[in-house]
C-alpha cells in the first residue's frame, strides 16, 4: 500500500524521443509507471502520456522508486514488436546504483532465482526451488568510504531483480525502503537506482536506437 503518494509534477513529462511509432521518457523517482487500484494512485507515467498521446501503451515497467528511461508504443504493431524484443532479451539495459559497502571484485554476476514473497508482497525473495531464473551483471564504477557506485546490467527482467540481487551480496541499494537496513535507508532520500541506458531496434525502420538519461545522483 502506498502512503502519502505525492509524485513529482515538475517536469510533468520528460520526453527524450518521439516519432510516429514510439515515445521514450525519463521517469522520475516517486512516480508510478501504471496506475494503482486506489483512485488516489491514478497519477502515473502511463496516464500522463495518454492525456497527450491516447494510443500510448506500456511495454515494460520501472519500480515507482526507480528513475530513468522507459519506452512506450504508440500503435499495436510497435507494441507487439517491442514486447517481443523484451521477452526475447534483444534489448540492452544499463542501470546506475549506489550501494552500501564494498563488492569483493571489480565485476561479477549474480545468478539467483526470484519469486514473490507473498506474505510480504510486493517484496521478492530468492527461492532455489520454485524461483524464476534471474541474472544480473555488475561492475564497480567508483568507491567512497562506505558506498560503492556500480553499473548494473540485468539479463532477465524480474520484479525488484536489481534490488534483491544487490541485497544478496550484503550491499543493499541506498534509500531502498523495502530491502535496505536502517543505515543504508538513511543515507539517501530516494532509492539510488537509475535506468541510464536502453537500446532497442526500431520496429518499423529496423534501426538500432540507444537512449541515455544522465544519472541524477
Amino acid at each position: 500500500m502506498l502512503l502519502n503518494y505525492d509524485p513529482p509534477k515538475d517536469p510533468y513529462l520528460d520526453i527524450l524521443h518521439i516519432d510516429n511509432d514510439l515515445i521514450v521518457l525519463n521517469k522520475p523517482s516517486g512516480l508510478l509507471t501504471v496506475p494503482g487500484k486506489d483512485p488516489a494512485h491514478r497519477d502515473s507515467l502511463e496516464k500522463r502520456v495518454q492525456t497527450v498521446y491516447p494510443t500510448a501503451t506500456i511495454v515494460h515497467r520501472l519500480d515507482m522508486a526507480t528513475s530513468g528511461i522507459l519506452i512506450m508504443a504508440l500503435n499495436k504493431a510497435t507494441h507487439r514488436d517491442l514486447s517481443r524484443q523484451f521477452q526475447e532479451r534483444l534489448t540492452q539495459k544499463r542501470y546506475i546504483a549506489r550501494i552500501f559497502g564494498r563488492l569483493p571484485t571489480s565485476s561479477g554476476q549474480v545468478d539467483l532465482p526470484l519469486i514473490c514473497d507473498w506474505p510480504n508482497r510486493p517484496k521478492q525473495k530468492v527461492d532455489h526451488e520454485v524461483g524464476k531464473p534471474s541474472q544480473t551483471f555488475w561492475q564497480v564504477l567508483e568507491t567512497e568510504s562506505e558506498v560503492t557506485r556500480v553499473a548494473l546490467t540485468p539479463i532477465t527482467g524480474r520484479s525488484h531483480q536489481l534490488r534483491v540481487h544487490m541485497l544478496s551480496l550484503d550491499t543493499p541499494i541506498l534509500g531502498d525502503r523495502l530491502y535496505a537496513h536502517e543505515k543504508a535507508k538513511s543515507m539517501a532520500t530516494r532509492l539510488q537506482l537509475h535506468a541510464e541506458m536502453l537500446q532497442v531496434t526500431h520496429p518499423i525502420t529496423e534501426k538500432e536506437m540507444r537512449f541515455f538519461s544522465p544519472c541524477p545522483f
